[in-house]
């Protein structure tokens, strides 16, 4: 039975599925994309990470077709999905430059489109994809607010924020910012160190890891002694390399949860994988020693 994580308004799966490269792939037809739904769901994995900008735009149009074709699985599944972005690509192929949009209007639209685009009558939760450095929080903040009492949107977070941008949003809402999705991974270990982690433990808000693999980069860290430390770790478990990495991230106690995004369907099926590994302290600190590159003090 996969683990789920209440976050206040919304539970979602322990393990999230990743959309972002669901345009990549050769094949993204409705019936391609159900089956990767159905993958995920077979494993106890029903959450789905979406955003407006995802494959230029594309991505949420791509699950919509799916939903449309089997509306069925609208019922099985949450949706998250994002917006602020706004780059010189698909529906803002106009813009001068890439820049963040967190007034009501694009939020409003952004919602509206994305409704639109993945044939669904409500999100469940809503992020703001990145901080913007002209964010007025009371009007980000009164719209959030205005999505969650009007339906539309279940919940809401945030992603890449730090505590600073968080606590700011959050001081001009009604609402709880019940997310932050950020960057996370053996690769990525600056969270733990540099507040981020204990900020957001503190106050038992559930973070999401984006790129919970460092984009496959883990395999040449440390001159491999990282990719030999997690094929080790992981034929004991007799799971692949990546399940091992998912694992130390599913075993802090922050109850962080993980996003996966992969097009084929062998690896999405071993998603769940990373919930078959013990991992005893020590075993977490040698992975942790080898992302610093040096022991810990």
């Amino acid at each position: 039975m996969m683990e789920r994580v209440n976050l206040g308004q919304v539970a979602l799966s322990r393990l999230v599925y990743g959309m972002w490269r669901l345009g990549d792939d050769k094949d993204t037809s409705p019936n391609y994309v159900q089956a990767k739904i159905e993958a995920c769901l077979a494993q106890g994995i029903t959450t789905m990470d979406q955003a407006d900008i995802y494959g230029g735009y594309q991505a949420e149009a791509l699950l919509g077709h799916a939903l449309k074709a089997a509306p069925h699985l609208r019922d099985q599944i949450e949706i998250i999905t994002k917006c602020d972005i706004v780059a010189p690509a698909g529906r803002h192929a106009a813009a001068r430059v890439k820049y963040y949009d967190t007034s009501k209007a694009h939020i409003n639209a952004s919602v509206e489109a994305s409704l639109r685009e993945m044939a669904i009558e409500h999100i469940d939760l809503l992020l703001i994809h990145r901080p913007d450095p002209l964010m007025d929080a009371d009007e980000t903040g009164a719209a959030l607010d205005a999505l969650v009492k009007s339906g539309k949107v279940r919940a809401v977070g945030v992603s890449n924020f730090r505590p600073w941008d968080f606590t700011l949003l959050q001081s001009a809402m009604k609402s709880t910012l019940c997310t932050n999705q950020i960057e996370l991974s053996l690769g990525a270990i600056a969270p733990f160190s540099n507040g981020d982690v204990a900020f957001h433990q503190e106050r038992r808000i559930a973070m999401m890891a984006w790129s919970p693999l460092a984009g496959g980069q883990l395999l040449s860290q440390g001159g491999g002694t990282m990719r030999s430390a997690l094929t080790a770790i992981g034929q004991k478990a007799n799971v692949d390399w990546s399940a091992v990495a998912v694992a130390w991230l599913l075993n802090h106690p922050a109850q962080i949860l993980p996003v996966l995004g992969t097009n084929d369907l062998g690896r999405i099926a071993a998603i769940s994988d990373a919930v078959k590994v013990p991992m005893d302290r020590q075993t977490w600190f040698e992975l942790y020693t080898l992302a610093l590159g040096h022991e810990v003090a």
